[in-house]
């Protein structure tokens, strides 16, 4: 791939993007494996014209692919009308949002909803509000070993990834982590835990789910002891897994989700939404967000969350999650050695360092999967995906295997 000169915009005369990346950017990320500049359903396309399948969407964003036209035409709509208001004013893409979430939850008629940006950002407001449902004598709150929160301070805190939060020390105090068994959860829960945080798949560690019924036991756990069960379905919710949220298919009720990433197609957009009496914890000026909930992203999240209904893209997440497993296990590779996850959210087991090595294969095959650490490679295509594109990632990925 060779690097092409930038000769627009002021001040950049001269210098390739990967020059402009490491002399502009903070280094807070490696360095881009590609320039993309436009994409179309499941595929993207960089600067020298090169298609790429996309089986990322974005880590799990881009439910309808790329330039969808109901969110196209959603975006067109709303910025013709209103983008920004504040908080201090509501508006009705705002309230038919919450309205929705609180459908598709279950939350019912004592849901309530927060706004955020970003999936760190509406799990800051679930540490609040387990902070709230705590005192002095009730004061710790459980998070699981390996779980991914954010990478804010106080989402960092309820992450359990110890090199994530070494150069940042000290942490958000209150928070311990289990290993993600009901035994370890058992020997911990008291009458001093405020609340309980886990996610259904631990998505950054390699797509890794609970075990069956852990939900299941946390609910009954977290109610005995009167602490909040609150599930992160950031990147597992808005039908990655074939359910509405992953939570759902063992049949729970928690007291509060923090849901993020699919639910405006690549707008951002983060939301907690509250059951029952966890509606009622945080109260006016605990918390704010100068552009959560404005109407630009809420709008095209209606119009996100409309398509998915309309077109059944539950349904379709499920069938081809179990399309593609049988594509990678028929493969019959040798580096391939367990198929994890459910619906769209796939985690390749492979040997020992062999992932790193397959997604580098599989980007110089035109497609973009993601080695998320030396043994998982993680597949998260857009829910739109078919049968044209499952054709295609079988002879891509297989030509990456080869190669790799």
């Amino acid at each position: 791939m060779t690097d092409t000169t930038e000769t627009t915009g002021t001040g950049t005369t001269g210098r390739t993007w990967r020059e402009r990346q490491a002399e502009d950017l903070m280094a807070s990320y490696a360095p881009a494996l590609r320039l993309l500049v436009k994409g179309e359903g499941c595929w993207v396309e960089d600067d020298e014209g090169t298609r790429y399948l996309d089986f990322l969407g974005g880590i799990a964003v881009n439910s309808l692919g790329h330039a969808h036209p109901a969110l196209v035409a959603a975006a067109g709509r709303q910025a013709a009308l209103l983008v920004h208001v504040s908080n201090y004013f509501a508006t009705p893409s705002q309230l038919e949002l919450a309205e929705r979430l609180k459908r598709i939850t279950g939350a019912g008629a004592e849901g309530r909803v927060y706004f955020a940006n970003s999936g760190a950002e509406a799990n800051e407001a679930a540490f609040k509000l387990a902070r709230r449902n705590g005192d002095s004598r009730r004061n710790r709150i459980l998070a699981l070993r390996n779980a991914f929160h954010g990478r804010t301070m106080g989402a960092l805190a309820l992450t359990g990834k110890p090199a994530l939060q070494a150069p940042f020390e000290p942490m958000v105090p209150g928070v311990e982590h289990l290993e993600p068994t009901v035994a370890a959860l058992e020997q911990a829960m008291r009458d001093d835990v405020a609340a309980l945080i886990v996610e259904p798949i631990q998505g950054e560690t390699g797509v890794v789910p609970l075990p069956d019924g852990y939900l299941t036991e946390a609910r009954r756990l977290t109610e005995e002891h009167g602490a909040l069960l609150i599930v992160d379905e950031i990147q597992t919710g808005i039908g990655r897994t074939g359910r509405w949220f992953d939570h759902q298919r063992e049949g729970i009720v928690p007291d509060a989700v923090s849901i993020a990433k699919g639910i405006a197609g690549g707008v951002p957009l983060g939301a907690l939404v509250t059951f029952g009496r966890a509606s009622r914890l945080l109260q006016r000026g605990d918390h704010g967000s100068t552009f959560g909930g404005n109407p630009f992203a809420t709008t095209i999240a209606n119009a996100v969350l409309d398509e998915i209904e309309r077109a059944d893209l539950l349904s379709n997440a499920a069938r081809r999650g179990e399309q593609i497993r049988d594509v990678v296990l028929g493969m019959r590779s040798d580096l391939v050695t367990e198929v994890r996850g459910r619906g769209l959210l796939i985690g390749v087991g492979t040997t020992a360092d062999a992932a790193p090595a397959i997604g580098a294969a599989a980007l110089e095959h035109g497609l973009i999967v993601n080695a998320i650490n030396p043994t998982s490679i993680r597949l998260a295509p857009p829910l739109i995906v078919g049968d044209a594109e499952i054709d295609a990632f079988r002879e891509r990925f297989a030509a990456a295997l080869a190669a790799a």
